[in-house]
């Protein structure tokens, strides 16, 4: 059943639902994680290759990393779900509402109870996706850094037709890109709305139209473009929070060229995931608002424009 939500001005409809003051992210344990097929590039040739021991440390850091800027909830790992870990895959939620994934794979569908579980506990209002119409949350559609605006994107995981249907739950304009590079099959692995207005984005992994549609919506001088090298090792596929950014390691001086527009940034060592295809950002499922969770202490940011 898909659930009829107020008009976004009837400010009154949404006081019931979970709101945020601080930076709020939804993490999942690796206890059952692993390579266990194949169903994305990156998982190719690392069948059964992750450390349980190496990917608990790498997840732990970053959990430990992320409560030092933010509140960390969490959900509980499931055996035979062992993509449940990138838990940013299962939803997009804004104002306490959650449009739920319905993964493409039949592989990743089982997470879909434990996480709609989840929310539907913690008080959020769920917006329900048709099966026949992959969506994969936060890997699929991004919201801007003031939360007005939703990107969303498709290619060979996603239909372009979930984009109007997710964007529906908040009554929000979205934008739709065409991934055209099925390495980068997600939009949240090419493209990353940051604080202050910034873009960080893989341009090669768009087609011409949705590069002019990017062009047009951010300045030159606010587009941070990655190369082919920092995108493959997931240079996009960050955790935003303020003037924060926790990533995985990049060999190139990307994080020196954030922090000169104002970022501080956190580099880790996230190895055993990206073998299976993500890296910080798909393993932390934001909560809060965007609006929250952007716009804290961003006077740095502010100082560079």
């Amino acid at each position: 059943m898909i659930t009829t939500l107020p008009a976004a001005s009837d400010a009154s409809s949404f006081a019931s639902l979970p709101h945020f003051n601080r930076p709020t992210y939804l993490m999942c344990p690796p206890e059952w994680y692993d390579v266990d097929y194949v169903i994305n590039p990156w998982m190719a040739g690392n069948l059964h290759q992750p450390s349980r021991d190496i990917a608990f440390m790498q997840w732990k850091n970053l959990y430990q990393e992320l409560q030092r800027i933010a509140d960390v909830r969490l959900l509980h790992a499931r055996q035979g779900a062992p993509d449940m870990v990138f838990v940013a895959h299962a939803a997009l939620v804004q104002h306490g509402v959650a449009a739920m994934s319905s993964f493409a794979h039949p592989q990743r569908q089982a997470e879909e109870r434990h996480v709609r579980q989840w929310l539907e506990d913690a008080g959020f209002l769920l917006w329900a996706t048709p099966r026949e119409t992959s969506f994969e949350g936060e890997g699929d559609a991004l919201f801007d850094a003031n939360g007005g605006h939703l990107w969303a994107a498709h290619g060979v995981r996603t239909c372009k037709i979930s984009h109007r249907h997710v964007a529906s739950a908040w009554h929000s304009p979205v934008t739709s890109l065409h991934l055209v590079d099925p390495r980068f099959y997600h939009l949240d692995l090419c493209f990353a709305p940051l604080s202050g207005g910034y873009l960080l984005y893989f341009p090669e992994a768009f087609d011409v139209a949705s590069l002019k549609k990017i062009e047009g919506a951010y300045a030159a001088e606010k587009r941070i473009a990655v190369s082919e090298m920092e995108a493959t090792q997931f240079a996009c596929n960050v955790i935003n929070a303020g003037q924060e950014i926790l990533m995985g390691a990049v060999e190139t001086d990307l994080a020196k060229r954030l922090m000169k527009l104002g970022f501080d940034v956190t580099e880790l060592e996230l190895s055993e995931f990206q073998r299976g295809g993500g890296s910080a950002k798909a393993l932390a499922l934001r909560l809060s608002d965007m609006e929250v969770t952007h716009g804290v202490a961003v006077a740095g940011l502010a100082a560079q424009v």
